[in-house]
């Protein structure tokens, strides 16, 4: 019986290693795969970056960003009511969207609505 257990040790010990081994190894083959991919994605979204700076301008003029802080500002003191029914509006992006509307009746240097 003794050889028995010392045999079931041996063997249980052994195939301990024997995973441990290869779970360290197919770990180290994908984090090397990983920080591969994640430097190529690094690069790419660096390089799209510097190209939008050089191209891009302002979407909105900062007088329409003013009139969209004035509609949410009286949105939150509940002063803001919607257009032909008069109900008051609650929702920030109900806000946000009418002062955008105004900025845009206004001829403010603002983007075309999605349609």
């Amino acid at each position: 019986m003794a050889t028995k257990k010392a045999a079931k040790k041996k063997s249980s010990g052994s195939s301990r290693s024997g995973t441990s081994r290869s779970r360290t190894t197919r770990g180290a083959a994908k984090k090397s795969t990983r920080s591969s991919s994640a430097k190529k994605s690094t690069r790419s979204s660096s390089a799209k970056k510097s190209s939008a700076k050089k191209s891009s301008s302002r979407k909105y003029s900062p007088s329409a960003g003013k009139d969209v802080q004035r509609e949410m500002h009286a949105m939150k003191r509940g002063k803001l009511k919607s257009g032909r029914s008069g109900k008051k509006v609650t929702n920030p992006k109900q806000a946000i969207a009418i002062g955008l509307s105004e900025a845009r009746r206004e001829g403010k240097k603002v983007p075309s609505k999605k349609k």
